[in-house]
């Protein structure tokens, strides 16, 4: 849970320096080809080959052909998106001139582990980038969520006639002025939704074991620890990382904590929510729920959540979809220049964060 939270653009990058890098460090795209087009669209396409030297195979779905270990023989910096093989010692092993692994989407955990950074390699991650549109889509559900637009639609679509004033007054509140948001998780999407709660009147509390007190005034948040925040919020919106530490993070004892008619939003991960725990308060009316993830994702068939009209479920689109994950592209693409110039990293991922970040 504990990140920084700042996307580079592309002037910044330019920052470095107007004319190109000293040398176009050889490049090798890892990621599934259907994906190459979206994250580096032609100007972030133009940018790239500025920079890099990428010779063929342009982008390896895998690491064992003949044809891909040639291409790690001579790879100085990989490339890596969505459908990256995993990077081995075998695969490490045959890339001795490997300096840098430069990931263009967000969590480097399921292909990498330990063993790149024992041999010294950086590690960045555009998973700042990532965090803008989920973040955005929080903020959303959270405004939305608030005026109870999804029961009041469902009600709507279901009369066809306008509302009564015993429709709103069945709701414990309306809107956000003055409600409390509780936020768990100083991710880079917590870190990001903090700042798109300044433009409303409400009032922030945040959990992270990772984060001290110093950062969260920089924050503007109060930093409690999770009980009081779930019994204090009117608002509950999750951004931790699914680990054994936060699985099920939200058990039933937890939820029972939340008052009547809390919202709960959760753009994060499946597992912080004991599912079945949360049925109950669901069904019941008791609270609300905005779920972009679930476990099992998707939920049955059958299940009862589907049908709630105090539940809206999305189909795990929080992130970067379409347009946005070019976003992504820039990112990698300006980490990748300042590689080239010799400066740091402004989006490492370290050793020491693969036990806190999703």
């Amino acid at each position: 849970m504990r990140t920084t939270d700042e996307v580079s653009t592309g002037a910044e990058a330019a920052a470095i320096g107007t004319t190109p890098p000293p040398r176009r460090p050889r490049t090798v795209l890892a990621m599934h080809s259907s994906v190459v087009d979206d994250v580096f669209p032609p100007a972030v396409r133009v940018r790239l080959e500025d920079t890099a030297d990428i010779r063929p195979p342009h982008v390896l779905r895998e690491f064992t052909s003949p044809q891909a270990r040639a291409a790690l023989a001579e790879c100085e910096v990989l490339l890596t998106g969505w459908g990256c093989p995993p990077i081995d010692t075998t695969v490490l092993d045959g890339a001795p001139r490997l300096r840098a692994v430069i990931h263009a989407a967000g969590t480097v955990k399921p292909f990498l582990g330990r063993e790149a950074y024992e041999r010294g390699i950086a590690v960045s991650s555009a998973a700042a980038a990532n965090a803008v549109p989920v973040a955005e889509f929080t903020l959303a559900a959270i405004i939305m969520g608030a005026k109870r637009a999804f029961p009041l639609a469902h009600l709507f679509r279901t009369r066809r006639t306008h509302r009564t004033d015993a429709d709103l007054d069945r709701h414990h509140w309306l809107g956000t002025r003055g409600l409390t948001v509780g936020v768990v998780g100083a991710s880079h999407v917590g870190r990001r939704v903090v700042r798109l709660l300044r433009s409303l009147d409400v009032e922030v509390l945040l959990y992270d074991p990772y984060i001290e007190d110093a950062e969260a005034v920089l924050l503007g948040v109060t930093r409690t620890d999770l009980d009081t925040l779930l019994t204090a919020s009117d608002v509950v919106t999750l951004h931790a990382p699914d680990t054994a530490e936060t699985r099920q993070l939200l058990d039933a004892r937890r939820l029972d904590l939340l008052r009547p008619g809390t919202l709960l939003v959760n753009t994060a991960r499946g597992p912080l929510v004991d599912t079945e725990a949360l049925v109950e308060h669901l069904v019941s009316g008791r609270i609300d729920a905005v779920l972009d993830v679930t476990d099992p994702e998707p939920l049955p068939a059958d299940h009862p959540l589907w049908d709630l009209p105090n539940v809206l479920i999305t189909p795990h689109m929080a992130g970067a979809q379409g347009n946005e994950v070019g976003r992504l592209g820039a990112l990698a693409v300006d980490e990748l220049t300042r590689y080239a110039h010799g400066a740091p990293l402004d989006h490492p991922v370290r050793l020491d964060d693969l036990e806190h970040i999703a």
